[in-house]
């Protein structure tokens, strides 16, 4: 079975007003079909920049990624788009939610966007999934931090992506709502047989993941 997501001894190196600076040091990672991984390590260790690297967000310095099978190295932008769009979904820590649209079209939106059909029927069953069937016409500003987290996820989710990225998802969340999302965000992806790569500095969180994958100082421990 091919990898979800394959990184082969890859480097990242951005400018600095001191000098380059080293992010990734030929870090090497795989994500299987289906599998979720929790990466944890501290701050400043590279969890985040490898989400970016796999996602083309960044550019590695050097070294191979490949996602859903294929090669991100030389792709353009468009080509990007291309392959991430209605296949990979990102959850961040801060929501991006748009302030001036209610639930049901912040998740609407995207996959209109992404040229998919029945988009009322998937945002409608994706919110209904998170527990917001009755929060369609609530707008961000109308709903709690974990309610718009859950937003958040199905719109991640609606699209039924091959591979969803979570960078710190409950990182702006007290404990116990934290908790609840991220049973969540696990229980959607497993029941929709996405993989899963989900940045955390909370173990109980990482817990839940089939692996966990631990970094320091831009390398894979």
């Amino acid at each position: 079975m091919n990898a979800a997501l394959s990184l082969e001894d890859v480097y990242l190196t951005l400018p600095a007003a001191s000098g380059p600076v080293e992010i990734l040091k030929g870090v090497s990672f795989r994500a299987m079909p289906g599998e979720s991984v929790a990466v944890i390590g501290p701050s400043g260790s590279g969890k985040s920049s490898l989400i970016a690297v796999s996602t083309g967000i960044e550019r590695t310095t050097s070294g191979k990624v490949e996602l859903l099978g294929e090669s991100l190295i030389g792709k353009s932008e468009d080509q990007l788009a291309r392959l991430r769009r209605g296949r990979v979904s990102l959850v961040f820590q801060s929501f991006h939610l748009l302030g001036t649209m209610n639930a049901f079209d912040n998740v609407r939106a995207p996959l209109e966007i992404a040229g998919l059909a029945n988009v009322d029927d998937l945002a409608r069953s994706a919110l209904s999934a998170v527990g917001l069937a009755q929060r369609l016409d609530h707008y961000p500003g109308q709903l709690s931090g974990g309610e718009r987290q859950r937003v958040a996820v199905a719109r991640a989710l609606a699209s039924n992506p091959a591979i969803v990225f979570a960078d710190e998802p409950t990182g702006n969340l007290d404990r116990a709502t934290g908790g609840m999302v991220a049973d969540m965000l696990f229980a959607i992806a497993r029941q929709r047989n996405a993989t899963l790569v989900v940045v955390t500095h909370d173990a109980e969180i990482a817990k839940r993941a089939d692996r966990i994958v631990e970094m320091s100082d831009g390398k894979v421990v």
